[in-house]
């Protein structure tokens, strides 16, 4: 007895390690998906009993609810990223059920309602109410809601929200680039980053397609239920012996009814559908975001109660109901905005109690210098920001700012503007390093009128000189402009001249300007191959001051530092025979001939030059005393005066001429002619022989 209930049959035994591997089936998800594909499948093609419809169709309507459950609840779209797949497989199991009902129904429609089971004919009795008319207007307007409306607007939206995250993709993943490389985001991160935004774009980019799963149903259920009533009535007419009236309301009610079946679960998923695409840009569950939303403007709530219970005023509009929404809603606009007021009370007084006391400035503040700054009268300030909302002056320092870049190689400071109200109301003061450099008066609004001939200008205005070359000038009306410009006088208005004063002075004072942290800066921008080079001289054979003093010297002759790879291979060149700035920067200039002298030539193509002679050379070289790096120049003063009166003549007859020339001299003196020739006329060039390229034609205007 006790062996026959111990052990159990072998029967029992062969069901108990079905159920096990039926169990263990199911705890595979892949198998059972699999195995749940090839169920739909096989109804596409195999027969349905009722009652396995029923289930069938109850399973069904369950998912599609699941679905739309699902999509109320997530939180971001991307937590629903299957949702594609999952549409896919609710309409292949419609279909497949739709096509199971079909047969039924025009199999054994002829025996009853409940043919095609017992949903279908549930919902054909309880919707219907028995009429098929009213059931085939329900389930045309079911048809028309889901198709026309929903699917439709959500298949728009997925297809633009497909397009624009697609077209934002590069610019979205240079933005996770650019964060790396600040070091705000580290690796991880930004590897997170790439992946959400390529699952966001596929998401989007299925989601486009997936829509047309949904209008595909729609359109698949409403020829199935056409098919259904024409073939049925056919099939129960011609086979079966019903009459027409008969065969109609018999046909007709199961297949509206299997219709409605379907068409509920269709349109449960066609706004699950329309949820998740419409979400983009939303966080958080459904219901939160919209009360978060519908709730921060209690002003539109309560304009909404106002509109109500002005509708319940209107003759024959019912009282009760408008009232009281109108009611509700006003008194949910008064919480609501009491609510808001209190929070920010709130955060006001967090705020206030948050907020430090403000720090003492540090001493270290008042000894911070700009190295460049401009001063404005009070008139002037519209220069800077005009009525129209346009930055003229600004604007122009910009574009200063990258015109010397690229011609000089030198990036200038940026630029203070400040008012100053002890100034004239049109008066403006430049400043280098806080001492003053240039200043003038300009007029806004009008405009300043140069002759090029340098005489007076014949028109009505007020008479001043330039403050950059001191020229004869003259501020006129805006009127007047047209007039000047027919004329052939120059006219530029106050920005500009006020610009052109601040770029002169840069040109003149750049070496003061060219900080240490400019030139350490300039050397770590370098290329590769020239960074070695900076790697073999620096700190063994030069210091990073070295070589900004001699970019200073260049710079002082207004000589473009721009091409700093040939510089710094003149600068390697000379160390060997000098680590004095002032013979490496004569090193430098030999290396840069052909960029000095096409710095010089004229419009004609040649370089003018006024020439040293042998007398003056000789003079020169023999005033130089020292060896070395310590050499000097002592020559005698009435000798020098005379050097300097002959050079202010032979440059002023070549200026009248309407030629620039250039002196030139030996290389051994050319540095000590400069720095008596810089004294007087700044801006005129001395080139040593050995600084003319071979190939850049020549013409001696005259010989000093």
């Amino acid at each position: 007895m006790t062996d026959a209930t111990s052990a159990p049959s072998g029967d029992g035994a062969l069901t108990l390690t079905r159920l096990a591997d039926l169990g263990t089936m199911l705890r595979r998800s892949d198998i059972a998906l699999a195995v749940g594909m090839m169920a739909i499948l096989v109804v596409l093609i195999l027969p349905l009993p009722p009652l396995l419809l029923d289930f069938s169709l109850a399973i069904s309507i369950t998912f599609s609810v699941l679905i739309l459950m699902t999509s109320l609840f997530i939180q971001t779209p991307l937590e629903f990223s299957a949702f594609p797949t999952v549409l896919l497989i609710s309409t292949m199991l419609r279909l497949a059920l739709n096509l199971a009902s079909a047969r039924l129904i025009l199999a054994h429609g002829h025996e009853g309602a409940n043919a095609a089971g017992h949903v279908i004919e549930a919902f054909g009795r309880f919707v219907m109410g028995g009429n098929f008319v009213i059931g085939i207007i329900v389930f045309t307007i079911l048809v028309i809601v889901n198709f026309v409306v929903i699917t439709k607007g959500s298949g728009r939206i997925a297809e633009v929200a497909a397009r624009f995250h697609l077209d934002a993709m590069p610019g979205k993943q240079m933005a996770i680039d650019a964060d790396l490389s600040a070091g705000l985001v580290d690796e991880k991160e930004a590897r997170r980053r790439r992946k959400s935004l390529e699952d966001e774009s596929g998401f989007f980019g299925a989601m486009d397609g997936a829509s047309k799963f949904v209008r595909g149903d729609a359109i698949a259920g409403l020829l199935v239920v056409l098919i259904n009533v024409i073939g049925g009535m056919v099939i129960g007419i011609l086979q079966q012996g019903l009459s027409f009236a008969e065969a109609a309301h018999a046909y007709t009610t199961l297949t509206v009814g299997d219709g409605l079946v379907t068409q509920v679960p269709a349109l449960i998923v066609s706004i699950a559908a329309g949820l998740l695409v419409s979400k983009a840009g939303v966080t958080g569950a459904a219901d939160k975001a919209l009360l978060s939303q519908f709730s921060s403007y209690p002003k539109a709530l309560g304009m909404s109660a106002a509109v109500m219970l002005v509708m319940a005023l209107l003759p024959g509009i019912p009282l009760i109901p408008f009232c009281a929404l109108g009611g509700g809603t006003g008194a949910l606009a008064y919480l609501i905005d009491r609510r808001q007021k209190r929070t920010l009370a709130e955060e006001a007084k967090k705020t206030e109690a948050a907020k430090p006391a403000p720090a003492e400035e540090p001493m270290s503040a008042t000894l911070k210098m700009d190295d460049l700054k401009i001063e404005l009268g009070y008139a002037l300030l519209p220069l800077v920001n005009t009525p129209d909302g346009g930055d003229r002056l600004t604007e122009q320092i910009k574009a200063l700012r990258r015109s010397l870049a690229a011609e000089m190689g030198f990036v200038m400071p940026a630029v203070r503007i400040l008012d100053n109200v002890q100034l004239d109301a049109n008066g403006y003061v430049i400043k280098i390093k806080e001492v003053e450099a240039g200043a003038g008066n300009v007029w806004h609004g009008q405009y300043m009128v140069m002759d090029p001939a340098g005489g007076q200008v014949g028109l009505p205005g007020m008479h001043t000189t330039e403050p950059t070359f001191g020229l004869p000038a003259t501020w006129i009306d805006g009127s007047l402009k047209e007039e000047a410009t027919v004329k052939g006088y120059t006219v530029v208005d106050a920005a500009t001249v006020l610009a052109t004063h601040l770029t002169e002075l840069i040109k003149g004072n750049m070496s003061e300007l060219l900080s240490y942290g400019e030139v350490q800066k300039l050397l770590k921008e370098l290329p590769k191959e020239q960074a070695e080079l900076i790697k073999d001289i620096v700190p063994a054979q030069i210091t990073v001051s070295g070589i900004q003093r001699t970019l200073q010297i260049l710079l002082a002759e207004r000589v473009s530092i721009r091409d700093l790879a040939a510089i710094l291979e003149g600068i390697a060149d000379g160390l060997p025979a000098t680590r004095n700035p002032t013979m490496l920067a004569e090193h430098v200039r030999a290396r840069l001939s052909r960029q000095l002298c096409a710095q010089h030539t004229s419009p004609a193509g040649y370089l003018p030059i006024i020439a040293l002679t042998a007398k003056w050379e000789q003079a020169f070289a023999e005033s130089i005393v020292g060896q070395g790096d310590e050499r000097t120049l002592a020559m005698q003063p009435s000798k020098l005066t005379e050097f300097i009166n002959l050079v202010r003549e032979k440059f002023e007859q070549a200026a009248r001429d309407g030629e620039a020339p250039v002196l030139v001299t030996s290389p051994a003196i050319r540095s000590f002619v400069r720095g008596i020739v810089e004294r007087f006329r700044a801006q005129t060039s001395v080139l040593a022989q050995s600084e003319i390229h071979p190939r850049t034609r020549l013409k001696t205007i005259a010989s000093i």
